[in-house]
């Protein structure tokens, strides 16, 4: 836990322990948030292959997550690190221009 503290710049165990908590919290918001509006583009496992839905699927739930990521952060008082963390994760995407 030392190490990961002193990457991300954080003093405390408590602030560690919140941080996880919210990218547990994110991944599970955006996986149910993206069942139904794949749903209303009618894809479905019943009406289309698993070789398809799921890699949509994935290619929906990660703007989803990247989108709520900092929301979620906010709720738990970390909007700054969270901000942050999203603007590197984008900027190692190719993604950086976003932000400038």
């Amino acid at each position: 836990m030392e190490k990961l503290k002193k990457r991300w710049g954080i003093d405390s165990n408590f602030t560690v322990i919140i941080i996880f908590i919210v990218f547990s919290i994110n991944g599970s918001f955006a996986a149910i948030i993206a069942k139904p509006i794949a749903t209303f583009f009618g894809l479905s496992l019943e009406t289309t292959s698993p070789w398809i839905y799921y890699p949509l699927r994935f290619l929906l739930i990660f703007p989803i997550y990247q989108i709520t990521l900092p929301i979620v952060g906010w709720l738990f008082g970390q909007f700054k690190f969270f901000w942050n963390f999203e603007k590197k994760m984008l900027s190692r995407f190719g993604l950086g221009f976003l932000f400038k």
